[in-house]
């Protein structure tokens, strides 16, 4: 399982935030080029270092062609031929039904093409393809010196010809994805290396007007994933693959959300019976999610006699996109940013944690009070939104786990390692039967509540958190407690290195001051949890 994530709102709209990403096959070296067949309704499927194709269908999967002269992207026409991107020969290529090979392209102005990597094709019959090099470097193509000294994007003229240049020749780096908009009058090209995307009117002859950055920023320092696949949907949002799966931006270049997928993604199509299953080529495997949107209708799905946006209503191709004056992830008056409300949790598979909410840690009078910790602590008014959620939970079932730092008599046991161990052992805090290791009033470990003790800041560390969680069933992980740049974080962290899904209302937890607790929420937490509140966990755990 995996999970998506919304950060404006309308993602929803899109996928279930929910939805499973299954695994259709695997042990693959590199999967590219994915298309479904809407007469047939199966999928081809590219492996380049493999020098492969691939089908899945309904049996599984089975090669179909090798070599494949290390095939990348692959589109139909609107008469159902295939269309082909090349490596190892830098050619563009329709293979027909019958068999025969017809090549598209294979120079300008006299010198061979790089290697051409995706295409896609336009109502008129043109057909568009990007031109970067990957396909002469070993493993992806074949090693051998380029003759062109750019990397661009062309068309082929309706009826056939010589390709045209479209853009400027020094424009980009390693032009790869591309698609139209659903009305074909503007065209999408990202760029691996630049990590972008640019948009392009198009003219009425075909050609391209100046382009401009529709997106960037497109890279992650934690997470694998560049630019690569690219498609439009019904609605004109742009999914592109990215850091950590897909990501989707709006008509007017707004980050909606993020698709999560196990392994880095190379490319993706829309297909199956009502065009709402999304395949995904992702490195060694395949892997398929449903949407809750189509494709935008390209030449060849009306060959097949499929409607790819039936189920929509006239007006619901309006209604979806976000427009550009979309609020973003809200932002509290403290400055704290969480994730917009409209997800779903499902209560089966959530646990909360409580965590440190002991005297010493946040009430006055406790051994870290000089901290401003309780200061805090009443300022997120934390105490009773922890209470108001842990009630909530008790009444769906969600398991209510308290972690607890305690400290035998003299702190046995306690690496001091650092700062924050030796302060707890010279405060004498947290010791096992003093009032400073009780938990705060309102937050009491209640009947079918379970308790988990430690000595680190992680909840994780050395204590049997973990065991409980897999004995529950439970993989979704909502973290509340103090302090919030401390052992919230830790457990973040941690818990989602481990794989489970980490969930932070921010309101329900506290540290020393705020502007510790904003930099927290807002940075480290915000790039392995979703950061929101208790009013929106709570939501989305009723459905």
């Amino acid at each position: 399982m995996t999970t998506h994530l919304q950060i404006r709102p309308g993602f929803a709209d899109l996928i279930d935030l929910w939805a499973p990403v299954r695994q259709l096959g695997t042990g693959f070296q590199f999967c590219e080029g994915p298309v479904w067949h809407p007469r047939e309704q199966h999928l081809l499927f590219s492996d380049m270092p493999g020098d492969v194709r691939r089908r899945w269908d309904a049996g599984g999967v089975r090669e179909v062609r090798r070599p494949a002269n290390k095939c990348n992207g692959m589109t139909y026409d609107a008469d159902l031929d295939l269309i082909v991107c090349e490596h190892a020969t830098s050619a563009l290529v329709r293979e027909r039904a019958d068999g025969r090979r017809e090549v598209l392209a294979t120079h300008f102005e006299g010198m061979e093409l790089n290697s051409p990597n995706d295409v896609v094709v336009k109502s008129d019959g043109a057909i568009y393809f990007s031109d970067p090099w990957y396909g002469r470097m070993p493993v992806y193509g074949v090693e051998r010196p380029r003759q062109l000294g750019f990397q661009g994007v062309y068309r082929i003229p309706p009826g056939g010809g010589a390709p045209e240049l479209l853009v400027d020749r020094y424009l980009f780096d390693q032009p790869n994805g591309l698609c139209f908009c659903p009305t074909e009058d503007r065209l999408f090209v990202n760029d691996t290396v630049q990590h972008n995307i640019r948009v392009f009117d198009v003219r009425p002859d075909g050609r391209l007007g100046p382009g401009r950055i529709f997106a960037s920023g497109i890279v992650s320092a934690t997470q694998p994933g560049v630019p690569d696949g690219m498609k439009c949907d019904a609605a004109g949002n742009v999914w592109v693959c990215g850091p950590g799966g897909l990501w989707v931006y709006s008509p007017a270049g707004d980050l909606m959300g993020k698709v999560g997928v196990p392994e880095l993604v190379g490319n993706f199509t829309w297909g199956g019976p009502d065009w709402r299953t999304l395949f995904l080529t992702a490195t060694h495997s395949l892997y398929a999610v449903e949407t809750r949107i189509g494709p935008r209708i390209e030449p060849y799905m009306k060959a097949g006699g499929a409607r790819p946006n039936a189920g929509m209503s006239a007006g619901d191709a309006d209604a979806r996109p976000v427009s550009g004056a979309a609020p973003a992830a809200s932002v509290s008056a403290t400055g704290v940013k969480t994730a917009a409300p409209g997800y779903r949790l499902d209560p089966a598979r959530c646990a909360l944690i409580i965590q440190d909410m002991q005297n010493d840690v946040v009430m006055e009078g406790g051994a870290f009070a000089a901290s401003g910790s309780p200061a805090h602590c009443r300022e997120q008014k934390a105490i009773a939104n922890g209470a108001r959620l842990a009630q909530a939970a008790r009444a769906l079932g969600i398991p209510v786990i308290h972690v607890w730092f305690i400290v035998e008599p003299g702190a046995p046991g306690v690496t001091m390692n650092a700062p924050l161990f030796e302060g707890l052992a010279d405060a004498k805090a947290l010791v096992r039967g003093t009032w400073g290791a009780a938990p705060v009033p309102g937050l009491e470990a209640q009947s079918g509540d379970h308790v988990v003790e430690k000595q680190r800041m992680s909840a994780w560390e050395g204590t049997r958190l973990e065991t409980v969680l897999k004995a529950l069933g439970r993989d979704v992980v909502i973290v509340t407690g103090a302090w919030t740049n401390m052992s919230i974080e830790h457990t973040a962290r941690t818990g989602a290195d481990k794989g489970y899904f980490m969930v932070v209302p921010e309101d329900a937890c506290s540290t020393m001051n705020a502007e510790w607790h904003t930099a927290s929420v807002n940075y480290a937490l915000q790039n392995v949890a979703v950061v929101t509140d208790v009013d929106t966990v709570i939501a989305a755990t009723r459905g």
